[in-house]
């Protein structure tokens, strides 16, 4: 059976939550300039690019460490029970019930609590105050 969350309880998780989400923020840039060094190295490496294999494993070991750390944040994210819905922006949402209905209370990055429900067919742009 889920788990439907409160306003007040999930709100309550929320300090946590940021933490998580802020080190989910910090890490996407190096992932992602890694991956970008990787396949710019192997279309250099198409054209006789031999002498880039050092270089080529150090960036797919760097790739895997970034990886790897994203993979433990957004794991220690889930034990609170929330769905990330977009790192970029922060945006989570909570399983929740409302008039007998399955709903998610919508909360993102820097806003001070959740103000917003939606339901679940309708995503971010069906996002409603409470």
């Amino acid at each position: 059976m889920p788990h439907y969350f409160s306003r007040e309880e999930a709100e309550a998780l929320l300090p946590q939550i940021s933490k998580v989400l802020g080190a989910i923020q910090q890490e996407r840039p190096s992932l992602q300039a890694a991956e970008d060094e990787l396949a710019t190295l192997r279309m250099k490496a198409l054209g006789n690019g031999h002498h880039l294999s050092e270089r080529m494993t150090h960036t797919q070991k760097s790739l895997a460490r970034h990886t790897e750390k994203l993979n433990e944040l957004i794991a220690t994210l889930q034990t609170f029970g929330c769905e990330l819905k977009d790192p970029d922006t922060g945006l989570i949402d909570f399983l929740s019930l409302r008039e007998g209905q399955e709903i998610y209370l919508c909360w993102r990055l820097g806003e001070d609590r959740i103000r917003y429900w939606h339901y679940l067919h309708t995503g971010l742009a069906g996002r409603q105050p409470l």
